[in-house]
């Protein structure tokens, strides 16, 4: 009486689809992927953390090289300088 034959197979997954319907198998899929995407999430919380902030020094180092401090001395400098060459 074990299930090494094709009609208990058969019987089987007819009885499966009568008692739980072609909706919910049809579901069972997604949900049971985003189970075990929250399970990975959970156990790696603290190394997700870790990944955000390593991003956000990331795109801070990255926004500095884009976009360098303008150093005001030397701005003053130059436009005192492009001044007085104006007014001779």
């Amino acid at each position: 009486m074990g299930l090494d034959s094709m009609w208990h197979w058969i019987i089987l997954l007819v009885v499966v689809l009568l008692v739980f319907g072609t909706k919910k198998i049809r579901n069972l899929g997604p949900d049971l992927g985003a189970a075990i995407r929250d399970f990975k999430k959970s156990v790696s919380g603290d190394d997700e953390a870790k990944q955000k902030e390593a991003e956000a020094k990331r795109q801070e180092a990255e926004h500095l090289r884009a976009d360098p401090p303008v150093d005001t001395t030397r701005a003053n400098t130059t436009q005192s300088q492009r001044d007085s060459s104006e007014t001779k």
